[in-house]
């Protein structure tokens, strides 16, 4: 449960970040319709007979002088962002994020998860080993009851089982790390289908583009660029997103699966060491 409701916060998360874009992206729209008002009544208020000589020259420059930062202030990255994810089409830009939303919602989970169960092995060994031969098996198997890990787990069980003798150890061990491997390698599938899906999207974005674009180009009868520009725009732009969110959520798969095999490797190197402690302190015999 606590893995769900996690995957719920960041969902939401982002999910509260994309209203609030578009809330901003909103208000923008309101406050331009007001300047674009404002410009119009001065315009017409200007248009006296009086002082229309004296007014020609400058208006030109002021407006231009007020023009010029807002087109700057325009071109920052946020508003470019939100421009080509509108021109790029509701519809499929939508579902694309969605897959971005979806597939960092997981791969973060798995990060933390990860994190979480990466064990200082040395330390581990150390004090199983401490336990061994100050308290026993019990004493050892509350050392591990209280490290966290699959590393520690895995240690609890073959000390569960070392009365039925070494045998019965190394079949356990090796049961539970597969278990414990399958526990490490949980919802990796969700995300390799994020990773897969977002481009196969933005292709059908660019094929549908296309396909509007010749729609256009048949119904004006007339090859004229402004006619294809807007599908042609909606195609590349679709393409482009679905390899960015394909690129980003492969960088996360790769590092989890890096974290997976450190934390396996661990976990063979101290299953093996569980062995030898145990035969060592003659532990199966008793």
């Amino acid at each position: 449960m606590k893995k769900f409701f996690t995957l719920l916060a960041i969902i939401g998360m982002f999910t509260f970040g994309v209203t609030s874009l578009y809330a901003q992206e909103g208000e923008e729209v309101a406050t331009e319709e007001v300047v674009e008002a404002a410009e119009g009544d001065t315009v017409e208020t200007s248009e006296e007979p009086v002082v229309e000589e004296a007014v020609e020259e400058p208006v030109p420059a002021v407006t231009e002088q007020k023009e010029k930062p807002a087109e700057e202030a325009e071109k920052t990255f946020h508003q470019v962002v939100k421009q080509k994810f509108i021109e790029g089409g509701p519809t499929f830009m939508a579902v694309v994020l969605v897959c971005l939303i979806f597939g960092l919602a997981i791969a973060i989970e798995r990060v933390i998860y990860l994190s979480m169960a990466t064990t200082d092995t040395k330390k581990l060994v150390s004090e199983v080993e401490d336990a061994l031969s100050s308290g026993g098996v019990e004493a050892a198997k509350e050392v591990c009851r209280n490290t966290p890990g699959p590393i520690a787990s895995i240690y609890y069980q073959g000390l569960d089982r070392s009365s039925e003798g070494i045998d019965m150890v190394e079949k356990s061990v090796e049961a539970y790390g597969g278990v414990q491997m399958g526990l490490l390698e949980k919802g990796l599938s969700w995300i390799s289908l994020a990773i897969a899906l977002a481009p196969m999207l933005g292709f059908m974005g660019t094929v549908i583009g296309m396909i509007g674009a010749f729609d256009k180009i048949a119904a004006a009868n007339n090859i004229s660029p402004a006619i294809v520009a807007e599908g042609i725009g909606m195609a590349l732009i679709t393409t482009v997103s679905g390899l960015i969110v394909a690129m980003i959520l492969q960088f996360f798969y790769n590092l989890i699966v890096a974290k997976i095999d450190g934390i396996v490797n661990d976990m063979e190197n101290a299953s093996i060491t569980l062995i030898d402690l145990i035969l060592k302190h003659n532990v199966a015999s008793k």
